[in-house]
């Protein structure tokens, strides 16, 4: 009733002059002021809560046409404005204006605390919160709080299962447009981020950094349980459901469980009979990328498993392990009927089929 009534006022909304001589109108909520009355009509909108234009697309609302208008390039891919420097496209002006400072290195923001500079008034705003600690945009389902709108609207796709964005290549979709970016380098083969060291490359900045480590040494993340360390935080999660039996991953057609996606992945192909790592001398196929890199060393020949005791060579690290069994002396598997021990499990199911009695085999 509140809107209707302020709809039809519109025209009559309280006007001042400016200090220029034009007439200003004002809201009359919060009293902020504009040269023009459907600005005025527009910013209303924020209060009543009205978005009337939609998208065909999705169905999602907007309070602005202009709004909708730049929402409906994430479905159409266009990019109207274009960088001269590099020829990198935008769908927003603004998104254009902010990336040319890369290339003129412009910050004119500063930061009132530690004075670090900024190329965007956004961002600044963003890093003063943490100087403050303030968290102004909180999550209606889960009540988790952040820095800024952005990173909420990411945050809610959580919950929604959201992913606008969509490979122009394989179809597969995203939450994120940064996820859908790092995504079509498998594509391209594209490997912008390269190890200063040894100049390997990655798709991804994140994988660089990770790879740094094995440079450095350096393992930050560490576990609480056992102080084990982890060059990354996502290896320090999956350590830890070991000790919390967490298998978060579970497969929708037999309900087995997995610690990590990827296992989940591998497995689900039990299924579906996919097998989509193929040797380029044999043809052979796999369900994951490990069990291809371990058969192709039957071609190359490469054992890179080496005893530090004999010098001798494996294909598999779970050869080594049995072959340094021979030095220990350790003999880990046990015959139940005799007690008799053996270092290898070939040996102990060799040394049971050669003591099965005549009654045995027919049952």
């Amino acid at each position: 009733m509140k809107s209707e009534s302020r709809r039809r006022s519109l025209g009559k909304s309280p006007r001042t002059p400016a200090a220029t001589g034009s007439e200003m109108y004002h809201c009359s909520d919060c009293g902020e002021s504009f040269t023009k009355s459907h600005h005025l009509k527009d910013h209303e909108q924020i209060h009543t809560g009205e978005k009337p234009y939609h998208c065909g697309q999705c169905g999602k609302s907007f309070t602005r046409q202009s709004n909708l208008q730049i929402h409906e390039r994430i479905h159409t891919g266009e990019k109207p404005y274009y960088c001269g420097q590099c020829g990198k496209s935008f769908t927003q002006l603004c998104n254009l204006q902010q990336h040319e400072r890369i290339h003129t290195g412009k910050k004119p923001y500063h930061c009132g605390q530690c004075g670090k500079r900024f190329t965007q008034l956004c961002t600044l705003q963003q890093h003063e919160r943490i100087h403050t600690g303030e968290k102004p945009y909180h999550c209606g389902q889960c009540g988790m709080s952040f820095t800024c709108q952005t990173n909420l609207q990411r945050h809610q796709r959580i919950h929604t299962g959201e992913k606008p964005y969509h490979c122009g290549q394989c179809g597969k979709s995203f939450t994120y447009q940064s996820a859908l970016q790092i995504h079509e380098r498998i594509h391209t083969g594209e490997k912008p981020y390269h190890c200063g060291q040894c100049g390997k490359s990655f798709t991804c900045q994140s994988a660089l950094q990770r790879h740094k480590h094995i440079h450095t040494g350096e393992k930050p993340y560490h576990c609480g349980q056992c102080e084990k360390s982890f060059t990354c935080q996502t290896n320090l999660q999956r350590h830890e459901r070991i000790h919390t039996g967490e298998k978060p991953y579970y497969c929708g057609l037999c309900g087995k469980s997995f610690t990590q996606l990827c296992n989940l992945q591998i497995h689900e192909r039990v299924h579906t009979g996919e097998k989509p790592y193929h040797c380029g001398q044999c043809e052979k196929s796999f369900t994951c990328q490990h069990n291809l890199q371990q058969h192709e060393r039957i071609h190359t020949g490469e054992k890179p498993h080496c005893c530090s005791q004999c010098g001798k060579s494996f294909r598999h690290q779970r050869a080594l392990h049995s072959h340094q069994q021979s030095h220990t002396g350790q003999k880990p598997y046990l015959c139940a009927q005799c007690g008799r021990g053996y270092t290898h499990l070939s040996s102990l199911r060799t040394h049971k089929c050669s003591n099965l009695k005549p009654s045995d085999l027919d049952t």
